[in-house]
């Protein structure tokens, strides 16, 4: 795909090899349908080929690990399903003190599978994974940053100037240093795919289940939902 051909995803230059992209779907929060879930998977290698693109900021919010340039999210609002993934895949992930940051599988029925089950406890430890997965509680920019979650935390109104400034700075690094030391450090991610194998099945095994069925309509019509196997 070329830039031109994204149809929920802008893009702007706004320093030399800078590239912003912004999800924009502002009708229903950044909420993914089949189409922008399809350009959040391409995006990565239309990146990877454009040789003027050094560092790439996401914001306004698969596969970004495959992406061999530095990625920063600047993290506003509610990250949840996709935005959550794109967000916490991140090399540097900065966000908002008023982010809220959560994993909603649960809340829906099914298991907390995919990248929650191999980003979480390798960002923030077991116990604390096992917690708001299971759980499915949210936590604000602060907590994230306290925590592990996510790189650092600055006033709302500080967000964008600072993901641009981590992304200067490492747009005019060494690019084959910075680019190197990524492709180590996601070894840690990439050693985790049985577990993602393993927990999409189970992810799977809830659409099945009366309660996946219960968790959408909830969510749907903006209830407390009551699960079938819970009664």
């Amino acid at each position: 795909m070329n830039y031109s051909d994204y149809q929920h995803i802008l893009f702007e230059r706004r320093e030399p090899h800078i590239l912003w992209l912004t999800l924009n779907r502002p009708e229903v929060l950044n909420a993914t349908d089949a189409r922008l879930h399809t350009e959040l998977v391409e995006v990565w290698n239309t990146i990877n080929r454009d040789p003027d693109v050094h560092v790439a900021v996401i914001t306004g919010a698969y596969n970004i690990l495959r992406c061999d340039k530095p990625i920063v999210s600047a993290i506003n609002g509610a990250a949840v399903g996709a935005g959550l993934v794109v967000a916490l895949l991140a090399d540097i992930s900065i966000a908002a003190e008023s982010a809220r940051l959560g994993d909603g599988h649960v809340r829906m029925g099914v298991a907390a599978g995919d990248h929650a089950a191999i980003v979480w406890p390798l960002l923030v430890g077991m116990a604390k994974a096992k917690y708001y997965l299971m759980t499915a509680g949210f936590v604000d920019g602060k907590e994230a940053e306290r925590i592990g979650l996510v790189s650092l935390c600055v006033p709302d109104n500080e967000l964008h100037d600072r993901a641009m400034g981590v992304a200067t700075k490492l747009a005019t690094g060494p690019r084959h240093a910075i680019r190197y030391t990524k492709r180590a450090l996601n070894q840690w991610l990439l050693q985790a795919g049985p577990i993602f194998d393993h927990s999409l099945a189970l992810e799977m095994l809830g659409f099945f289940h009366e309660d996946m069925a219960e968790g959408v309509a909830a969510l749907r019509e903006k209830r407390t939902a009551k699960y079938p196997s819970s009664e």
